[in-house]
């Protein structure tokens, strides 16, 4: 069975600021991780020094992290590099 999507309250404060391009960017990126999430476009991988918390790419400038949970994508942030510093 697919993982849900659920959204934390610093990611959607953080999608809104997003510009309208990026969170249509978006929408479909994070389309694809509750669909098919080995799409390439992707590039799903475990954050370094960060215990359980993934990294995904909307674009070569933004990003998304999320955690998994036995039924659900948890999506934390959303932006440029920058939120990788505080996932």
């Amino acid at each position: 069975m697919a993982k849900r999507l659920r959204y934390s309250k610093s990611f959607l404060k953080y999608y809104k600021k997003l510009p309208k391009e990026i969170q249509c960017k978006t929408n479909k990126q994070l389309s694809f991780l509750s669909s098919n999430p080995g799409h390439p476009s992707l590039n799903l991988h475990k954050l370094e020094g960060f215990s359980g918390i993934w990294e995904g790419y909307i674009d070569d400038q933004y990003r998304f992290t999320f955690v998994i949970t036995d039924d659900y994508y948890i999506l934390r942030s959303v932006g440029t590099h920058e939120i990788l510093k505080k996932p």
